[in-house]
C-alpha cells in the first residue's frame, strides 16, 4: 500500500484517476491486481469533511495498492497519468 498527496485539488485527483489504464479504480486490498482510490471520494466519503481534514484525508490524497503487474508497466501508467 502506498499513499500520496498530489499537487492540486479533488478535480486534479479525479483527472489522474480517470487517466490510468492499468490501475483499477477500486476499494479493496485483497487481490493481486493494482488498485487506486481517492479516500475522500470513496472509502471515507461518509466521514464529515472536518474529520477527514483532521485525519489528513484531503481531496488530493490518493491510495495505491500495488499488485503483481510488471513494475515498469505500472510506473509508465502512473507517469502518463501525471502528464
Amino acid at each position: 500500500m502506498v499513499s500520496m498527496y498530489i499537487k492540486g485539488d479533488i478535480k486534479k485527483a479525479n483527472k489522474l484517476l480517470s487517466s490510468l489504464k492499468l490501475f483499477t479504480l477500486a476499494e479493496s486490498l485483497g487481490g493481486v491486481a493494482s488498485l487506486i482510490e481517492s479516500p475522500a471520494l470513496m472509502t471515507h466519503q461518509s466521514v464529515p469533511e472536518s474529520h477527514r481534514k483532521f485525519l489528513g484525508i484531503g481531496g488530493n490524497f490518493i491510495r495505491i495498492s500495488v499488485g503483481v503487474e510488471d513494475v515498469e508497466d505500472l510506473i509508465n501508467d502512473l507517469s502518463q497519468a501525471f502528464d
